[in-house]
Parts: structure tokens; sequence; C-alpha cells
């Protein structure tokens, strides 16, 4: 009798205990099944490119080896330990790997989440706030940097915070992440910043008299983690690169992931926010500290459409604790409700099993970048390579880079600077006439690889001295042939005089 009542106690933690293998296994299979979205992005094929140029030349760039218009120009690779990876798979498996590999980190990373909501609050609320992430992390589920980051950022996360819940001294064992973190991504300046406030509750939690005893544990763990950020092969530039990126200012705004969110329209982002706001008047309540970085997360989140990862991923950590307080620990929960009839011991191979088959059904598919930012047969029926400089869509970067033509612009902000991107929109986007002239002046342009729906391809088809050459529903192509800025006067005339009128 007593063994079976043991057993039946057991049921419950142990059915707890299986839920984060199989979250993690329902979004890696799901991920997979939405391949091609992970593609969705052009700097998918500079990553490539990257970790390409890294292990064939055995050595990290420290100046732009890809581009015309800041050839030879400092550059850090910040990201370079991401890109080798993916270079790696991509060499292996191609693009059915890099899907595979970037689903796996996101699955790892939602999997961990739950593992670690779990410690506080019972699994419905820890499944609602994981679905919750999983909504707002969905727009940006692409095969780059980022996603590789973000099992490390939760478990640095989970660490801290569960510090804060429990009052204990620094983690001074997730210091390593950090060394990993600084070398797949630039954000790991966010890790840094986390300390602050588990340091800032510390504090508070504290009587005065005992500050000095707090200062001692939390400083010197601030110190290492500053050093372990600085092991990378540029040392401590990549903590500055996000500082470099947000100050390219208005610029900022030309780039769909770094523009604030759109309430234009009803969307996921707002019913969530919306009903996070609503579940909050209900009486939870949130330690100061607390309500501060859950506040921060949301202004990010506002701020640039691509902090939403940010708001997914952490958020749920720092509200875990006080949820418990407001819906009771798991453990009271867990025993008032009925067992999932499952165990570790049994859930482990069948979630290993699940992700094998979809694994090898993933790696069976033909899954490709998206067409938009893929003018391959642009590329190759116009002779590009041995066109001279190209003059190209922001969006088309990334393939050229992977296909060995210098760009003059691409995805990396950091280093064209915020004058050069607002002068390309202005010019090409907007199509100012007169600077776009210019432009193509300075540079000496020996054709265009831009968007059909570009404005600046109108300006080049009734433009004396360019031919279109190529066009299809990617990409349009114009050549140069001939260079006599005299004739594109009677232009200028006609557009000042529309202008004026």
């Amino acid at each position: 009798m007593s063994d079976q009542v043991t057993r039946s106690a057991a049921e419950p933690f142990a059915a707890r205990a299986a839920l984060p293998w199989l979250v993690g296994a329902g979004v890696y299979a799901l991920v997979l099944a939405l391949g091609p979205h992970l593609l969705n992005d052009p700097d998918t094929y500079s990553h490539i490119a990257v970790g390409r140029w890294i292990i064939a030349h055995r050595a990290v760039p420290a100046s732009d080896p890809f581009s015309f218009s800041m050839h030879g120009q400092p550059w850090v690779a910040f990201e370079w330990l991401s890109e080798i990876l993916y270079a790696v798979i991509y060499a292996l498996s191609g693009w059915a790997g890099v899907v595979v590999l970037a689903a796996a980190a996101i699955a790892l990373a939602v999997g961990l989440l739950m593992r670690f909501l779990l410690r506080e609050v019972p699994p419905t609320p820890a499944l609602l706030l994981v679905a919750a992430a999983v909504v707002l992390l969905a727009p940006h589920m692409l095969a780059r940097p980022h996603v590789l980051t973000l099992p490390v950022m939760v478990i640095w996360a989970a660490a801290l915070v569960s510090c804060m819940d429990r009052r204990a001294p620094p983690p001074y064992w997730a210091l390593p992440l950090l060394v990993l973190w600084a070398n797949l991504h630039g954000s790991v300046v966010l890790a840094l910043g986390l300390i602050g406030p588990a340091g800032l509750e510390a504090l508070l939690n504290e009587k005065r008299s005992e500050w000095p005893r707090v200062l001692s544990r939390w400083l010197p763990f601030t110190a290492l983690a500053v050093a372990a950020c600085c092991l990378t092969p540029y040392g401590p530039e990549p903590l500055l690169i996000p500082l470099t990126t947000l100050g390219l200012g208005h610029a900022l705004n030309w780039i769909a992931e770094w523009r604030p969110q759109d309430f234009g329209r009803f969307g996921a982002f707002e019913f969530l926010l919306l009903a996070g706001i609503f579940a909050l008047s209900r009486g939870v309540t949130l330690p100061p500290v607390r309500a501060l970085v859950v506040l921060g997360l949301i202004h990010f989140a506002l701020a640039q459409v691509r902090n939403a990862d940010l708001l997914a991923m952490l958020a749920p950590l720092y509200l875990a604790a006080p949820l418990a307080r407001q819906f009771g620990t798991p453990t009271e929960a867990d025993a008032a409700g009925p067992a999932l009839g499952l165990s570790v011991t049994a859930v482990v191979p069948m979630v290993l099993g699940l992700m094998i088959a979809a694994t090898g059904l993933a790696l069976s598919r033909d899954v490709r970048p998206a067409q938009h930012s893929t003018p391959e047969a642009a590329v190759a029926n116009a002779g590009l390579a041995k066109a001279g400089p190209v003059l190209n869509d922001y969006a088309f970067g990334g393939y050229l880079i992977f296909a060995g033509i210098p760009t003059f612009i691409d995805g990396r902000g950091e280093l064209y600077g915020g004058s050069f991107i607002e002068r390309y929109n202005r010019d090409v986007v907007l199509a100012d006439l007169r600077d776009f002239l210019a432009l193509l002046d300075e540079y000496k342009f020996g054709a265009t690889l831009l968007s059909p729906q570009t404005p600046a391809v109108a300006l080049l088809d009734r433009l004396p001295g360019w031919q279109r050459v190529y066009s299809d529903d990617v990409a349009v192509v114009h050549k140069r042939i001939e260079h006599d800025p005299e004739k594109w006067e009677p232009i200028l005339r006609k557009d000042h005089a529309q202008t004026k009128n």
C-alpha cells in the first residue's frame, strides 16, 4: 500500500520533468515544418560566406573583404563562431542542414525555458507563458547567429533569476557561458546588463549594514563577467557593436527588423501585450526591480521589432516567482491535478525518436532561401561577375557576398554607417534624381541589380547611357553602355521643372 502511495505521489513530478522534453520536441518539429521560413533573410547567405572565408583563411577578418565601397575598412566579424557553424553545416548537408541547426537551437531554448519555469509555476501557466514566447519569437525565427545564442541566453538569465529567487550568491559556474555567447553573437552586452538587476535586488533584500558583504559578492563576479566577454579574437570590441549599431540613428528606420512595432493593424504582439497587462492587473504584484526589468524589455520590444525575442525569452523568467505566489507552487498545483501518466524514462526515447524522424524528413526536403533575396538567375544571365562595380539592392547584398561578387551595400550596417545607408535610401529607394546621378558618377558603376519595385529602376529605364539587359520577378539588371553626363542635363531640367510645378 505504501509503495502505491509513493508511486502516486511521484507521478506528478515525473510528468512535470517530462514536459520540457515534450515541449522542446514539439517546437523542433513545428519549426522544421516551417523550414523555408527560417531561410527568409538575405543575411543567411552572407553568414555562410563569412564562415567559409574564416575557414579558408584560418583567421578572422580585421577589415572588410566583401564589398567594394568599404573594401579594406576596419570590420569586426563579431558573429564569427556562429558563421563557422553555419558554414560547416551548409558544406555537409546544404540548406536543409542549416534549417536543422537553427531549429535545434530554438527548440533547445524553448525546452530550457519550460524547464526553468516549472521550478516555480505549475504546468498550465508555464505552458501558456511558453506558448506566448513562441508566438513572439516566430517572426524572428531565422537561420542567423542570434538563434544559436538563445539557449545560452536562457541558461544565463535563469541562473541570475534563480539567485534572485533564492537570495543565493552569484552563479560563478555560468561565467564560461559568456565566452561562448561573446563569440556567437554581439548581443553579449545584454548578459552584463542582466547582472545589474540581480545585484540590485540582492542589495534591497538586505539591511544597509549588509551591503558591503553583498557588494563583495557581486562586484568581483561582474568584473569576471566583463573579462569573460572580452575573450574573443577581437578582445572587447564585440561589446561595442550594439552601441555602433544604435549609433546608425535614423538609418535604422530603413531596416525592417530595427523599426518600431507597427500598431497600424492588430497583430500577435499587441494581443499578447494587452493580455499580459490584463493578467498583471488581476492582482499579480512584481517586486520593483523585476517590474523595471519587464518594463525595460517591453520598451526594447516596442522600440525595435527584433527585440521581441528578448521579451519572449526573458520576461517569463522574471515573472515566474511572482506568478507562483499567485497560482501556488508546482507541488501544490500538481498534487491537486491529474498526472499525465508519463515519466522521463518513457518520454526520452519517444522524444529522441520523434526528433530523429523529423530531422531525417527535414534533411530529405529541398529547401532554399526565399526567392525575393536570391537574384541567382539575374546574376548568371547578365554576367554580373564581370560587369564591374555593381549597385545592388540592399536585400541582394547577402547573396552577392555568397556568390563572390563585391557589394555596394549589404546587411552589415555597423560597417557602412548611418550616413551611407541614408544616402543609399535617398538615392535608390526615394529616387532623388540629382543625387542618384551623382552616386552613379562617383562610384563608376558598371551595372545595377535592383528589385523591380525599386523606384530607381524607372530612372535607369529612361537614363541615357544605361540599358536594361535582364529582368524577372526578382531582379532587374541595367548595364552602362556609355558614360556621358552631359546627356543627363535634359532629364535633370525636366525633373527640376516638374518639382518646381
